[in-house]
């Protein structure tokens, strides 16, 4: 079935609860514009969650990358890994 034909008869269905809702006074905000409204706030939030989320694994995927380089340069220079640690330590350079 087409995406456009579930949605419209959905939201069909929305206005006709919302309709009779309304008729036995219980409530008038509930139709499609509050439905959508909250549809759509509640994606712009998860979007968010998961920006928030590929943030810190990128952060991490960074830090796993520093420490391979750090490792990879130490088994390979081991003296001048750690003169250099030590001197970084000790705020010298070179």
């Amino acid at each position: 079935m087409n995406t456009q034909i579930m949605m419209d008869k959905a939201l069909s269905g929305l206005d006709l609860i919302g309709g009779r809702l309304e008729k036995l006074g219980i409530t008038d905000d509930f139709n499609r514009h509050t439905v959508l409204a909250y549809v759509l706030a509640e994606q712009k939030h998860l979007e968010g969650e998961l920006d928030s989320l590929r943030a810190r694994l990128d952060q991490k995927k960074v830090s796993v990358q520093r420490a391979r380089n750090f490792v990879s340069q130490a088994a390979r220079h081991p003296f001048k890994t750690t003169s250099d640690t030590v001197r970084n330590f000790l705020g010298r350079k070179g």
